[in-house]
Formats: C-alpha cells, sequence, structure tokens
C-alpha cells in the first residue's frame, strides 16, 4: 500500500454524464474493515458508482482507486486482478441456472489458485453455513426466493476470498423477515471476517445496522459523507425529506424493530 492511496476505496473528483450528468464532482472514501452505504433516490447514480468501482465504468474526469491502486485507466487485465480483491452482489444474484447451489459456488472456488479439490466438500459446507444455506445445497436457483439466491450469490462471492464485497440493493423485493436475514448476515460478516463493504440500499433500516458511513448523493453530487450516526443532524432539505419519508413508512408498518 502507497502513502499516496491510504484508503481502500476512494473517488476523488468523478465525473460521469451519459444522457445528462450521472455523477458530479463526487469525492467520498472507504477505509479497510469499514461499511460504507450508498443512499438517494432512484436514478442518483448509486449503481453507476458501484460500477465505477468494479471497472465496468471509466470516469469522464477525476480519479478511482481500488485497493489502495489507482484504477482509472487500468486495462481489462489489470482489473481482471482487481476483481479478484472485490466482488459484487448483484440484485439478481447472477447465478448459474443449470448448476445446485454447491456447484454454483464451487465454480467460484475453482477460479482460486490455492483452490484444493480434496477439501472441497468442507469448503462448500463451511460456506453455506455461513449464510445458513447447507440445507438447500441441492437445490437449484429456479427453486429458491429472490432472498435466498442472494444468500447463495453472497456465499458465493465468499469462495474466492475477496478482500472487500459490493452489495446492490440486498434487501430490495424481499419480505421483512429474509431483509432481517440478510442484514444480519452481512452484520456477521463484517464483524467475523472485517471486510470492507459498500452497499447501494434503499433501506435505512440496514444502513443504520450495518455502515459506519454513508454518502448521500443528490443529482449526481454527494450532499452528506460522514458517520451514519451525524445523519439526523444534516440540515440539506433533500436528506430531511428523504429521512422524513422513511419515518413515514415506518410508521404505517411495524415499527418495533
Amino acid at each position: 500500500m502507497g502513502e499516496q492511496y491510504p484508503h481502500y476505496i476512494e473517488f476523488r473528483h468523478v465525473y460521469k454524464t451519459f444522457d445528462y450528468p450521472v455523477l458530479v464532482d463526487c469525492c467520498f472514501h472507504i477505509d479497510p474493515g469499514k461499511t460504507v452505504a450508498i443512499i438517494g433516490r432512484s436514478g442518483v447514480g448509486k449503481s453507476v458508482t458501484l460500477a465505477h468501482i468494479m471497472g465496468f465504468l471509466k470516469p469522464d474526469q477525476g480519479r478511482v482507486i481500488v485497493s489502495h491502486q489507482d484504477v482509472t485507466d487500468y486495462r481489462e487485465s489489470q482489473l481482471r486482478a482487481i476483481r479478484k480483491k472485490v466482488t459484487m452482489v448483484f440484485q439478481s444474484g447472477a447465478l448459474f441456472d443449470s448448476l445446485t447451489v454447491a456447484e454454483n459456488i464451487l465454480f467460484s472456488l475453482e477460479l482460486r489458485e490455492d483452490y484444493d479439490a480434496e477439501n472441497k466438500e468442507a469448503v462448500v459446507r463451511g460456506l453455506l453455513e455461513m449464510v445458513d444455506l447447507y440445507d438447500f445445497r441441492d437445490a437449484y436457483p429456479t427453486d429458491l426466493s429472490t432472498g435466498y439466491k442472494r444468500a447463495v450469490a453472497i456465499s458465493r462471492a465468499l469462495a474466492a476470498q475477496p478482500d472487500c464485497i459490493l452489495y446492490d440493493e440486498p434487501t430490495t423485493m424481499v419480505d421483512p423477515i429474509m431483509s432481517d436475514h440478510l442484514t444480519s448476515l452481512m452484520l456477521r460478516l463484517k464483524k467475523q471476517l472485517r471486510m470492507t463493504s459498500v452497499v447501494v440500499t434503499h433501506d435505512l433500516e440496514l444502513m443504520r445496522r450495518v455502515a459506519d458511513e454513508v454518502v448521500f448523493l443528490f443529482e449526481g453530487q454527494v450532499i452528506y459523507f460522514g458517520p451514519v450516526k451525524d445523519l439526523n443532524q444534516v440540515d440539506h432539505p433533500h436528506v430531511r425529506e428523504f429521512l422524513a419519508m422513511d419515518r413515514v413508512d415506518f410508521g404505517n408498518g411495524d415499527s418495533n424493530k
């Protein structure tokens, strides 16, 4: 790690425009072992931010630091090495439908250079037990609910032994029980493995439980970057409106969590 790039992930004045500006002078950083949530309304650039971290997109201006390296101008061959350290859990789960749950995880294991075929059953068992899904090892993705697919996707991501996991809306379109299960799982991984994590979410309950810091995006700009505990003191009208809507939603349901 060089002194030049002390943070595990950092956006330095990042701009990205498609038909309209999506990211505007974005600056934030994530230190090793920390979890940062990226929140804001739909279309403010949350998923585009993840795509820049993975190297799927390049910024129009600015620098993107990942794994203590400036990856802005990296070629695809160089990015592949970064993606062994940083993995992403997609909303869809992105599992192979023709493979069982166990086989999906084995596929990821076989990409590891230290993979030992002799202990594959023990490794798969350990990974599935970590996400409480060992009983589903012989099921196919089409047999699973959205939430279970995401839990399997997290297990498969862990098989590659990454330093960092990116979660794209992990609790969207799942029932409250599965949402709580996924949130507890992410918290356990953070505490036990001390993984660096980025969570794109609309779920403020998830944010409050797992994140150390939060990046609040509005119209492509970072209007708040700081500790989650200080978010309620932010005076920006769009932050206050966002938090107020969340309180209204909780008021219509069970808010005794």
